[in-house]
């Protein structure tokens, strides 16, 4: 799987195999890509949580500090232009079927993620975001902070019911500020064995220093 960059425009920014987050509006053309290995890699995400009570790994709490070089003082919110963001179908089909999303810092100092992220699917980036899973454990008003290099994941639960159904292969994704805020909407396209994905509800987890139904 290839990572595209591109540069970010006004609103949506399309990305082929990951979302830089600011670094191709919707509708741009794409730079430089880099290279992913499979639904296991760090580099590919995409998230969605399990229907039949499948929980997600522990949330964390507080401020956290990722692996990755730099200092971490005067830390501040990431910005869309200083993240690649990429997204990974996984349980296709089957119970447990989501999206798994990695955000990675690849800014030059350290930065912070909260809350879950928000996302809009399909092609409707003017529709609403989606909720916050119910099922999601406490946790997520805190700081993660991603030195450069760090990684926090977050997963977009997909549920499909056999009726009214949509199907897409990528989605809008917008940072959330401490303030509840979200930042410019992002377009990722979708990776793994299956990227296309169906749905007719979903939800999604708060970011997390781990993966999400990592098992």
């Amino acid at each position: 799987m290839t990572t595209h960059r591109a540069t970010r425009s006004a609103a949506l920014a399309a990305v082929t195999a990951a979302l830089a987050l600011g670094l191709t509006a919707c509708g741009g053309s794409g730079k430089s890509s880099k290279a992913a290995a499979d639904d296991h890699t760090t580099r590919t995400a995409a998230g969605r949580s399990a229907s039949g009570g499948v929980r997600p790994a522990a949330a964390t709490t507080g401020a956290h500090l990722l692996a990755g070089k730099g200092s971490t003082a005067a830390v501040r919110q990431c910005r869309g232009d200083e993240m690649l963001v990429t997204a990974v179908h996984r349980f296709a089909g089957r119970q447990g079927d989501h999206l798994l999303v990695t955000a990675s810092n690849e800014g030059d100092t350290a930065c912070w993620v909260t809350s879950y992220p928000a996302v809009k699917l399909g092609g409707d980036v003017d529709g609403a975001t989606l909720p916050h899973s119910k099922k999601d454990v406490p946790g997520g008003g805190g700081h993660i902070t991603l030195r450069p290099g760090g990684k926090a994941y977050s997963a977009v639960n997909l549920f499909d019911y056999g009726s009214r159904n949509h199907t897409a292969q990528s989605f809008a994704l917008a940072l959330r500020g401490a303030d509840g805020r979200t930042g410019p909407f992002y377009s990722v396209d979708v990776k793994g064995r299956q990227p296309q994905f169906t749905w007719n509800e979903a939800d999604v987890l708060n970011w997390n220093t781990r993966k999400p139904y990592d098992f």
